[in-house]
């Protein structure tokens, strides 16, 4: 049986964003929201000699470059947001769960963004996910 790729990177992203999520909350134990956001920045330019491409910049369109940096610009609102709602009380098991229910917005922008149709399959995981979150906060 072959695995596809993207299936063992979204593992990776599982792993990486649990065992995160973890070390957020001890880390806005003692730090701000936004000393641990620039903690968090630093960390993503220390990946970048692995992850860079080798091509320049320059074989990107204005646009590709654009969509990138305001994407990036929303993750790092959103990771502060997420590290402001710990530091401020928030615990990790129902906050870091919760803010995991991001792709729900991606699911109902994603028919008028992106032109992708929205199953009745992906509606009920979509309905389960949000009674997750109810089930996970009582």
């Amino acid at each position: 049986m072959h695995i596809p790729i993207w299936f063992w990177m979204a593992i990776i992203v599982l792993l990486t964003w649990g065992i995160a999520g973890l070390f957020q909350k001890l880390a806005t134990n003692h730090l701000s929201a936004e000393s641990t956001t620039v903690c968090l920045v630093i960390g993503f330019f220390l990946l970048c000699p692995w992850l860079y491409p080798q091509e320049s910049l320059r074989t990107y369109s204005a646009r590709a470059l654009f969509l990138s940096l305001l994407s990036a610009l929303l993750n790092a609102l959103g990771a502060w947001a997420m590290l402001k709602a710990m530091r401020h009380g928030g615990k990790a098991s129902i906050v870091v769960p919760f803010t995991a229910l991001y792709p729900i917005v991606t699911v109902f922008l994603s028919p008028a963004v992106l032109h992708e149709p929205v199953s009745m399959l992906q509606a009920a995981g979509v309905v389960c996910g949000l009674i997750a979150v109810v089930l996970l906060s009582t």
